[in-house]
């Protein structure tokens, strides 16, 4: 579903820390840091992954999957839209 490598990477894009992913997501600050401490998929509870997916998507960023369709097919994340991300939490 995700991956650490993404959750860190769409943080890069919004300019977000853990603390602000984990408000915004409505999970804990030691789920985000246990999610994205995980290698590979990240494993946990489908409604707190949900959460976090959720919260990136309302700020604007797109989860690729791995057969997603992409240049090269792996995976990564991307702004939905052109442009500077919306503000978060704002």
């Amino acid at each position: 579903m995700i991956t650490s490598f993404q959750m860190r990477a769409a943080r890069a894009l919004l300019g977000i820390d853990q603390k602000t992913l984990a408000e915004l997501a409505g999970v804990s600050l030691p789920t985000i840091q246990r999610m994205e401490a995980s290698t590979g998929n990240v494993r946990g509870v489908v409604e707190t992954l949900i959460k976090v997916v959720e919260a990136f998507d309302r700020a604007g960023v797109e989860l690729i999957g791995e057969q997603a369709r992409s240049d090269s097919g792996g995976r990564g994340v991307r702004l939905k839209e052109p442009g500077s991300p919306r503000r978060v939490g704002a």
